[in-house]
């Protein structure tokens, strides 16, 4: 009887997966939001998202609602539901961190949620970019579900900021 040689077993995948081929004005928006500017001698680079996420209470919003445009194209593509979830807490991610002062643009720079995005697209997809047309009601259907819940999340942590504003307007007036 041979012994088993684990030498000799292939350990990659012949028939391994390959990134998707996807529109090039996915990876434009990518790059416009996660690293359209360098820093010269550090060599970081940050976007759009990070410049915009400076303007209180408009920023993020904005900027989630762009991220809303590769997890839509996410669908065409076919991207499995469970990786749709994941794409859905990256921009829930940005969006909370983000609404921070001055340490959540640090992390906007950082993390940069649409080139996470775009990545998962690329590895996740199922169609060439010419097939992706359209995608499956089902998967619009829990997209919808993922922006309806994304969009809460905004509404609610508007209400809050107005809240906690008007409590402070209130203290400083001398009124409770």
């Amino acid at each position: 009887m041979r012994a088993f040689n684990l030498e000799t077993f292939p350990l990659e995948r012949t028939g391994a997966r390959r990134d998707a081929n996807v529109e090039t004005g996915l990876e434009r928006l990518s790059w416009l939001m996660d690293d359209l500017f360098r820093v010269p001698v550090l060599g970081w680079r940050f976007g759009l998202d990070a410049l915009i996420g400076l303007i209180p209470g408009f920023g993020d919003t904005a900027t989630s609602l762009v991220s809303f445009y590769i997890l839509a194209a996410a669908v065409r593509y076919r991207v499995p539901k469970v990786t749709l979830a994941r794409m859905g807490l990256n921009i829930a991610f940005d969006y909370i961190a983000g609404a921070l002062p001055v340490v959540g643009d640090l992390v906007d720079a950082a993390w940069k949620s649409n080139h996470k995005n775009l990545d998962l697209l690329k590895k996740r997809a199922t169609v060439s970019s010419e097939e992706a047309r359209s995608g499956r009601f089902s998967d619009w259907l829990f997209v919808g579900g993922i922006m309806l819940g994304l969009v809460a999340l905004a509404i609610g942590s508007a209400l809050v900021s107005f809240y906690l504003l008007l409590r402070l307007g209130e203290l400083l007036a001398g009124t409770q």
